[in-house]
């Protein structure tokens, strides 16, 4: 392990948050608000700390995969924890565990909260809580890479740790430049989706804060009620595209913007995304015609939280809690399937469902016909037997985590329900889960052992399990020879 290069590295991570909480205290001085001092202490804090760690000088400026997964996991903690504080010493949220659960929910653009009372919040306050998706949507470490030079072969090995998804490409030769594209696209997008709002009547503050929670796919609304409190059909248009938009992969926005139209239509994990889109939708519309005023509303509705869910953004315009169970059926599948690779999503990812489904059928047909070749395509190209294999042994970590986490909130002693999707729910990146923690309820009540564990689960599930896996491995930490 170059310990040097990983601790220069997380530092420059710090300077780069000290950086961004220089907006919220932007926020607090235009509206006035005595918190001025509270951010100047953590960016303080920040600064120093990054100093400290960029003291010492690496004579190897070596980073290899061990070195980029460790980088990751711990500048992502680091991070969150550093993060939290503005809501502890401002007293917004006094304890320092729930603080810290906003902060990781916001990083990882789950959107899981443990607030009860929103709007009680200061906007500066609301602003640094929706602007925590914005910058885990895309990835600090992606924004660094963009910005801060560092040799090609080394971002690459960083990038690969925190991009989500199967596998990560670049869109051009160099990394740098690969993650500048990624985030022009991202800004682009986020400012169009602030315009579209603004044109719906939505206050600016509003439009920004719930474009910065989109863009991410994270859920953080500045309302109690969310999305539904606005009670704009036109803005829930829009909020709903821009969702799915950003569950898209960022790489066919490239291809798009270069005009590889037949790359982007080519791509097979956008078509099934879509379908499955367009399935769920039909599914729930028709199930909850009964509760409803008319088929319009079911369609606005399940619209609205097909998108919401399936990207795992986690806005809510309806109470599904009260919906029937087949329509709370296809949102838990949903929460699993997740948006595409190399998204702002979460969840399994479309892509990785793609390649279990196809390695399904191979062994199928290989019980038939031992003999029988034959190989998995991914948009007509034979994918790689390690890349499938990686997706198994994905999914079983997946499901174990899950069910080793479902047995420790279980002793909280919640119903069955709100105890299987609150796991789910934080681990896939959502927001909200069914029963105890819907869409009008929260994560208040939890122990400090269930938010530590479900903290835990959302940032394995941002960063897809193996960086953090692999920070708890004695081999990690050994000296590099």
């Amino acid at each position: 392990m170059n310990y040097k290069m990983v601790f220069k590295t997380v530092g420059r991570l710090l300077w780069a948050e000290a950086a961004f909480l220089c907006l919220p205290l932007l926020v607090s001085l235009y509206y006035k608000e005595n918190l001025f001092h509270i951010y100047l202490i953590v960016i303080g804090l920040l600064l120093g700390s990054g100093a400290i760690m960029n003291l010492p000088k690496p004579e190897k400026r070596t980073i290899y995969a061990r070195e980029g997964f460790t980088i990751v996991s711990l500048s992502w903690i680091i991070l969150s924890f550093f993060g939290a504080l503005p809501f502890v010493f401002s007293g917004a949220i006094p304890s320092i565990i729930d603080a810290l659960f906003e902060t990781v929910s916001g990083f990882t653009t789950t959107g899981s909260s443990i607030l009860t009372d929103i709007e009680s919040l200061p906007k500066s306050m609301l602003f640094w809580r929706a602007f925590t998706h914005w910058i885990g949507g895309m990835g600090i470490i992606v924004f660094v890479l963009a910005f801060l030079p560092q040799k090609d072969m080394q971002s690459m090995h960083i990038m690969r740790a925190e991009v989500p998804g199967p596998s990560v490409g670049k869109l051009v030769s160099k990394t740098m430049v690969t993650a500048r594209i990624l985030y022009l696209i991202y800004a682009f997008m986020t400012i169009a989706e602030v315009v579209a709002l603004l044109l719906c009547d939505l206050p600016f503050f509003d439009s920004v804060t719930t474009a910065f929670a989109t863009a991410g796919t994270g859920g953080f609304s500045i309302k109690n009620a969310s999305i539904a409190a606005y009670n704009n059909l036109g803005a829930e248009i829009v909020i709903s595209v821009f969702m799915l938009l950003f569950g898209v992969n960022f790489n066919l926005f490239y291809l798009f913007i270069i005009k590889q139209f037949k790359r982007v239509f080519k791509s097979e994990e956008l078509w099934v995304y879509l379908g499955i889109v367009a399935l769920s939708i039909g599914i729930i519309a028709v199930d909850i015609m009964p509760l409803v005023d008319s088929f319009g509303e079911a369609l606005r509705q399940s619209g609205f939280q097909v998108a919401s869910i399936i990207t795992t953004t986690g806005f809510v315009t309806a109470d599904f809690n009260t919906w029937p169970t087949l329509s709370q059926f296809v949102i838990i599948l949903l929460m699993f399937v997740g948006a595409c690779a190399g998204s702002t999503g979460g969840g399994l990812k479309v892509g990785r469902v793609i390649i279990l489904v196809k390695s399904c059928v191979r062994e199928l047909h290989r019980a038939i016909n031992p003999r029988k070749v034959k190989s998995i395509r991914l948009d007509g190209q034979v994918l790689e037997k390690s890349t499938s294999n990686a997706a198994c042994v994905y999914f079983l970590i997946y499901m174990l985590l899950i069910a080793a986490s479902t047995f420790i909130v279980s002793l909280n002693k919640f119903d069955i329900t709100t105890t299987i999707t609150a796991v789910i729910t934080c681990i896939n990146n959502v927001g909200p889960g069914l029963a105890g923690v819907g869409p009008i309820e929260n994560f208040a009540d939890f122990s400090v052992l269930s938010k530590l564990v479900l903290m835990a689960d959302m940032l394995i599930g941002r960063l897809e399990i193996f960086p953090m896996i692999i920070l708890f491995l004695p081999n990690t930490w050994k000296k590099s020879a």
